[in-house]
Formats: structure tokens, C-alpha cells, sequence
């Protein structure tokens, strides 16, 4: 994998770059819509790389391992074969799910032991054993194997947590240089700084994990619990240690306010489930605010959802159809409102970085700020 810096915002920390990975190029900043078990809920991967134009995707090693199964997987030639998507795809490390399992877990510093949610089965976690994992599903990015404490979690557990996220990242580097992909493409390793709010902690994992000379790094644990202002604040924090020319991956964030706050910081790459979680809620963004689409206001508005935006608007549908399919509790209004959400955030990061090129993200994103997440 190949990173290049293309420009720097005189008017912000916004990068603009381009990843290259043996599945195709990666433009920064970037969004990747979450695939969790090989799909992106409720939107055809046809649609995802066509009509949204997604570079890359997530998936998700503990939902992966556990159904399909690695067996299926590896027998299909990696999920690029299994589900059909051609561009890359990054898989997290199942940190966060696992560590989400409250009272059907068990974690020592060798890993973690835990349950199926699906079957209650016993399953135990450690790091050379998610390497294999992410080796076996194939993706172009893996994550390595940490600790996601809660946003409020006190210093005494903040520090105990990244102490063990730091021995995990020792071991699931060994099992990374020890291995070899299995697919005939290459595979990047990304580790991922901890810490919790505490400044002191933030600072030592970003020089502790960038002492591995990584293809990228990623940060964790962030959008938890913690307040927003706190979240930016350690971006910077990281973003001041991290080398500049690998990309940076904020993990799990956010709304289209956070993403923008985070590329002025400097962030690269995002993930979140709110585009389509919010969709399937009739909750649509648009530039100019929040829609709920079951509000009885929309019931004779024949506008497109976003007029002003008709490059990722589907100008079909209004916002009365799109209110009578939620009212109606038809599955394709979810479908669409899901597919608008995608290609709003996909629309949101080209904008900043058209932006970031142009030298002048600051103020663009000062207007953009002042009106998307109000409620329309």
C-alpha cells in the first residue's frame, strides 16, 4: 500500500491524498460505508460501487468469523470473491464488538474469551489469532487487535486498557510480519492509538504506535460516550505525533459535523453505521439540515430530498413519496433514504476535499457547519 500527500490546506490541517492498494485507488479524505457481514445493510454492492461510488468499504472480523465462517470464506478465495465487491475493503479487528459483549466476556492479557451472540458458543480472541482471521477474509487493510474502553472510563482503567492494547499490538505485529496473504494481494496493517480523554495517555500511544513504521494508523476509541469537544481534542492531540505522510483513520465517527470538524484536524478516513442506521429511521442529512421523513410536513412537499445538491440526490423521488413509503412502513423507503444517507457522505467528503485543493477549507466548512445538522 502507497500513501502520497497530494495537498495540505493552507487555511486548516486538511490533507488531501491518494491510497493505493493492489484492489484500486483511494481518494482522501474519505468516507467508507460499513459492510459488517460482507453487505452494506439493506443497499445492493452494485449500487455502493455504481451509483454511490464508494472507493472502499468495512468489514467486520467478529460478525465475519462468526457466520459465514472462515472455512466458507477462504473456500470462496477471500470476501472480495465471496461478496463480488472489486474495490478494497478494510476489516476492523472486533475489539469494539467483542469488548461490547458486557457479562458474556472474559478478558486476560492473553485475549479474550466470549460468547456467540448468535448461539451462546465459546469463542476466545487473541492477537495472532485475529491476524489469521483478517489474513483469511483478505481485506487490503486490517486492523489490529485493542481494547475499546468506554468515553467515561476513569484514568486508573484508561491506562490499565492501553497497556494491554500496546502488548496486543507487540503480538499482532509479530503474527503479521510471521504471515503471508493468502489472495496474492497485499495486505496493510494499521495499529490503533488509545487512551481514552486523557492527553498524557493519547500521546504516549501515538508515539508508542508509530514506532512501527505502520502503512497507516488508526484512532480508537473516540465517539464512546465522550463529549464531542473532548473527541476533537485528542484528534489533535494524536494528529501532532502521527507521521504525516501515512494516512490517519478515525474510527466509528460520525456525523457529517464530526467528519468535518475531524478533516480539519487532519483526519483521512472514516467509518460510521449513521447513514444507514439513520436512513432505515427516516432520518435523511442533506446540506442544508436534518430531515425526518415521517414529519406530516413532507406530505405534499414535491421537492427532491435535497434540491440544491443534485448531484446525489435521486430527483425521482420526492420528499411526499419518500414520506408515504415510511408511512406505509414500505422496506424501499428504507432502501432509498439508506442509499440518499450513503451518497450524502460520500458527496460531503469529495466537497472538502475539492476544498482542501482549492486552499480554502476553513471557510467552506464554517458555512457548511452553521446549517447540516440543524432539523429541518
Amino acid at each position: 500500500m502507497q500513501f502520497t500527500l497530494q495537498h495540505n490546506d493552507t487555511t486548516s490541517q486538511a490533507r488531501a491524498g491518494l491510497i493505493h492498494t493492489d484492489h484500486g485507488d483511494i481518494h482522501t479524505p474519505i468516507f467508507m460505508p460499513v459492510g459488517t457481514v460482507g453487505s452494506v445493510k439493506g443497499v445492493h454492492l452494485r449500487e455502493v460501487m455504481d451509483d454511490i461510488g464508494a472507493e472502499i468499504i468495512l468489514g467486520n472480523t467478529y460478525h465475519l468469523y462468526l457466520r459465514p465462517g472462515l472455512d466458507i470464506i477462504e473456500k470462496a478465495g477471500g470476501l472480495h470473491r465471496f461478496n463480488g465487491f472489486s474495490r478494497p475493503m478494510l476489516t476492523d479487528s472486533g475489539g469494539f464488538q467483542v469488548f461490547s459483549l458486557t457479562g458474556i466476556r472474559k478478558l486476560t492479557r492473553d485475549g479474550c474469551e466470549f460468547r456467540s451472540h448468535i448461539d451462546g458458543s465459546k469463542h476466545f480472541f487473541s492477537p495472532e489469532k485475529v491476524i489469521d482471521i483478517e489474513r483469511t477474509i483478505g481485506a487490503d487493510i486490517m486492523m489490529a487487535f485493542d481494547e475499546c474502553p468506554p468515553g467515561t472510563a476513569d484514568y486508573s482503567y484508561a491506562r490499565k486498557s492501553l497497556d494491554l492494547t500496546h502488548h496486543w499490538m507487540e503480538r499482532c505485529w509479530k503474527r503479521y510480519k510471521e504471515t503471508a496473504p493468502k489472495y496474492g494481494y497485499h495486505q496493510a496493517l494499521f495499529p490503533i492509538v488509545q487512551g481514552c480523554v486523557y492527553k498524557d495517555l493519547r500521546q504516549e500511544s501515538a508515539h508508542y504506535m508509530s514506532n512501527f513504521e505502520a502503512e497507516g494508523y488508526a484512532i480508537g476509541g473516540l465517539a464512546v460516550g465522550e463529549p464531542a469537544e473532548q473527541m476533537y481534542e485528542m484528534i489533535e492531540v494524536v494528529n501532532d505525533i502521527l507521521p504525516t505522510d501515512r494516512p490517519r483513520y478515525l474510527m466509528g465517527v460520525g456525523t457529517p459535523l464530526n467528519i468535518l470538524e475531524a478533516i480539519e484536524r487532519g483526519v483521512d478516513m472514516f467509518d460510521c453505521v449513521m447513514p444507514t442506521r439513520n436512513g432505515r429511521n427516516a432520518c435523511l442529512f442533506t446540506a442544508e439540515g436534518v430531515l425526518n421523513m415521517r414529519n406530516a410536513k413532507w406530505a405534499d412537499c414535491f421537492e427532491p430530498v435535497d434540491p440544491d445538491n443534485h448531484s446525489y440526490v435521486d430527483t425521482a423521488y420526492t420528499k411526499a413519496y419518500l414520506h408515504h413509503l415510511f408511512k406505509a412502513k414500505e422496506l424501499l423507503a428504507m432502501q432509498i433514504a439508506s442509499i440518499h444517507n450513503l451518497a450524502f457522505y460520500l458527496w460531503l467528503v469529495r466537497e472538502a476535499r475539492k476544498h482542501i485543493l482549492a486552499d480554502d477549507f476553513a471557510p467552506w466548512k464554517r458555512s457548511m457547519a452553521e446549517k447540516i445538522m440543524r432539523k429541518l
